[in-house]
């Protein structure tokens, strides 16, 4: 199981030994209904040997897909799904990892890995994380403008451990602890009182906190970072913090008091018109370089721009597949194919790829915020 940062995007990116395998799927995490995710697994991996055996012995496509069919037997995956899951295996390579939200089903072969769904899931302009922290307990949640989800950090022992280590290195008294609360959550005792937010001692728990999320979370990820908490708690929480991803704007209230639907809505509300500043903002950039003839959605266009290192920023559309494969890396020449083919990806996740590579940056977006009706837009550098 591994935990999605840019650092694994780029190992998957970095993987040259085709045939690449890419699964993506939506998870249900209740019963009865979760007993159909294995189900749905296997369904996607038969499409793979599918388009594996078009170009591979019988032999060779069983050897391909050994991995998966090893994982569809691990009870611990199964049993303790989210909202998505996400399956790479090439030669000496074999990544699972487990998603916050759900993805559209994609089974793939090709010569590399297909990442455009992680990259739009750590880049996404919608997604946060949000703190809630009282000077009992201490909760985590991903959010987006669809959903909050907590994160369990009571089973993440890299985290309980880093923010002990944290409380030992700030010389926190002996007798405040990390613990684990009723509820679940990660739980700080110290001696209490009412003037607890004046005295050292919270200020090194709330330091402690504010440097374990950054380095285990907000680092990693890159995604912004809403505090819940006391009125009282925000500017000590503000003045010791070092995350330079903790928004200004905070949630005042206990966040133990509300459910997570409310903080859902409240964190929205500080979050939307920042996501679509931010979009807008590109979309702006894009329509104002493509006036002045230094951008482009067509694709044939683009993808001569992006062999060239020309390409500064590409916006391309979150759910469009399009089955066409750049021939040549010199000149960017294109031929349309058969995602089927086991050579095959997505023309728009093979030219983020090629992009970032080049030292440019993707942005995947909704249907709905797209600024063209192509699938992607680019904005050259020159």
């Amino acid at each position: 199981m591994e935990i999605l940062t840019k650092e694994l995007i780029q190992e998957l990116l970095a993987a040259d030994q085709a045939p690449c395998l890419s699964l993506y799927m939506s998870t249900d995490r209740t019963h009865p209904e979760k007993l159909k995710n294995p189900i749905k697994y296997k369904n996607l991996v038969s499409k793979l040997e599918e388009s594996l055996l078009q170009k591979y012995s019988a032999s060779e496509v069983k050897e391909y897909l050994e991995p998966f069919e090893t994982l569809v037997k691990d009870n611990s995956i199964w049993n303790d799904t989210k909202d998505g899951l996400a399956v790479f295996s090439a030669k000496a390579l074999f990544k699972v990892v487990v998603l916050q939200k759900s993805v559209e089903e994609l089974a793939i072969v090709a010569d590399s890995f297909h990442t455009k769904p992680l990259r739009q899931y750590l880049q996404s302009g919608d997604h946060f994380h949000l703190l809630g922290l009282t000077l009992n307990s201490i909760r985590l949640f991903e959010g987006n403008r669809h959903s909050l989800t907590e994160v369990e950090l009571v089973d993440d022992k890299t985290t309980t451990e880093a923010l002990s280590e944290e409380l030992t290195e700030n010389q926190f008294v002996v007798e405040s602890y990390i613990g684990i609360g009723s509820d679940g959550s990660a739980m700080h005792q110290g001696r209490g009182g009412k003037n607890d937010e004046n005295d050292v001692e919270t200020e090194r728990y709330f330091r402690a906190v504010a440097n374990t999320i950054y380095e285990r979370f907000s680092k990693p990820t890159g995604w912004p970072l809403i505090l819940a908490a006391l009125p009282e708690h925000h500017n000590l929480f503000q003045k010791v913090n070092k995350n330079p991803l903790l928004l200004t704007n905070g949630i005042a209230i206990n966040p133990t008091s509300v459910s997570p639907n409310q903080l859902a809505k409240m964190a929205w509300e500080i979050m939307e018109p920042e996501y679509n500043q931010k979009l807008d903002s590109m979309v702006d950039r894009y329509q104002q370089a493509k006036a002045n003839g230094k951008g482009s959605d067509d694709y044939k266009e683009v993808a001569v721009a992006a062999v060239a290192g020309r390409v500064d920023t590409l916006i391309v559309e979150a759910d469009r597949i399009i089955p066409v494969r750049i021939t040549n890396l010199e000149t960017g020449n294109t031929q349309k194919k058969d995602l089927s083919n086991p050579k095959v990806d997505d023309l728009l996740d093979d030219m983020g790829e090629l992009v970032i590579k080049m030292g440019g940056q993707v942005m995947v977006l909704p249907t709905e915020k797209m600024p063209s009706e192509s699938g992607l837009a680019a904005i050259y550098r020159y």
